[in-house]
């Protein structure tokens, strides 16, 4: 019985310790598309592309911050080149999770999470 413990509970910690990676680099895949899905949904009530790329940022960001996970590096992108009536604005935001504070052997210390989203700009609307 001892050996089988000595033998099994090592295997148990690292299963654990995998599920909370996964765990971790899912709830922040979630979230990096929430804040993406913010920022176009902003951007596209913008009346021009600079302060669409301004609006993108201003409501990506607070979507991450504050969160259980650690996300460094965080960028957002705005994409106004079809910036005109009935045409989309696209958002990319992009986030390091850091794994390595859960010393799992043979994962990386941290991977990128990436997600764009779009969003249609009115067509019967003027956009400057």
């Amino acid at each position: 019985m001892t050996i089988e413990a000595v033998v099994l509970a090592p295997v148990l910690v690292l299963f654990a310790l995998a599920a909370l990676a996964l765990g971790r680099f899912e709830m922040a895949r979630e979230q990096v598309v929430a804040a993406a899905r913010a920022g176009a949904e902003a951007a596209s009530v913008m009346p021009d592309a600079a302060s669409a790329s301004t609006a993108a940022a201003a409501a990506a960001t607070p979507a991450l911050f504050g969160r259980s996970h650690t996300c460094s590096r965080l960028q957002v992108a705005t994409g106004t080149s079809d910036f005109v009536p009935g045409g989309v604005v696209s958002v990319t935001v992009s986030c390091r999770v850091v794994l390595a504070d859960l010393l799992v052997p043979g994962l990386p210390g941290g991977t990128t999470v990436i997600a764009t989203e779009r969003a249609p700009i009115d067509p019967y609307r003027v956009v400057g």
